[in-house]
C-alpha cells in the first residue's frame, strides 16, 4: 500500500503480476475459490468450496423473497465411477476418462420445447465432429426455493459427449468443448 493511501485509509490494487492485472478490477460481491495445485482429488476441497459458499450469502443478486437468489455453482473434476453407475441407469455406457465431456443444460420445462432444443444441441455436436453419448435428466431437490425461483426454474438435463476420433488428446477436446 501506498503512503498516500495509507494516510487517507483507502487500499491501492496489488501491482501487475503473473495473471494478475489490477486494470480489470471493478466492484463486485464476491466469489471464492479452492483448488489443489497438484490436481489431487479430495472432498476437503469440496467441503471448503461449501464453506466459502455460506460465508458468500449476498452473492450479487437476491431477490425479493429471501430464498430467491441468483444462484451458485462449483466447478469439480468429473467423477468418472459415478457418472458410469448413472449412465448405465440410462442404457448407455461412458468411455474412459478424458474420451468424454459432460456438461448440465437448463432447458424449458414443456416436453415438446425441450425436445426441440435438444434435436439441435444435436445437431451442433455432430457439426463439430463429436458424438452425443446420452442425456441424464438431473435429480433435483427445490424445497427451499422460493416461489419466484420455482416459476422460472428450468429441466436440468446432463449431456455427455464423446471426443471425436479427430482430437489428439485431452487437453485439445477441453478446448474444443469450450469453445463450440
Amino acid at each position: 500500500m501506498s503512503k498516500k493511501s495509507q494516510e487517507d485509509g483507502q487500499r491501492s490494487l496489488p501491482k501487475k503480476q503473473g495473471l494478475y492485472d489490477p486494470r480489470f478490477e471493478h466492484d463486485a460481491c464476491g466469489m471464492g475459490m479452492v483448488a489443489n495445485i497438484r490436481g489431487e482429488k479430495s472432498n476437503s476441497i469440496i467441503r471448503q468450496a461449501l464453506t466459502i459458499l455460506k460465508n458468500l450469502t449476498h452473492r450479487g443478486a437476491r431477490g425479493a423473497e429471501p430464498n430467491t437468489g441468483d444462484g451458485a455453482g462449483i466447478m469439480i473434476q468429473v467423477p468418472h465411477v459415478f457418472l458410469s453407475r448413472k449412465a448405465e441407469r440410462h442404457s448407455f455406457s461412458l468411455p474412459d476418462p478424458g474420451h468424454y465431456g459432460v456438461g448440465i443444460v437448463f432447458l424449458p420445462t414443456d416436453m415438446k420445447h425441450r425436445r426441440a432444443i435438444e434435436i439441435h444441441f444435436e445437431k451442433i455436436i455432430a457439426s463439430e465432429g463429436q458424438r452425443l453419448i446420452g442425456w441424464r435428466t438431473v435429480k433435483v431437490n427445490n424445497e427451499a426455493l422460493g416461489k419466484t425461483a420455482r416459476l422460472a426454474e428450468p429441466k436440468m438435463r446432463m449431456v455427455f459427449i464423446a471426443r471425436g476420433a479427430h482430437i489428439p488428446d485431452e487437453m485439445a477436446f477441453e478446448r474444443k468443448l469450450s469453445t463450440a
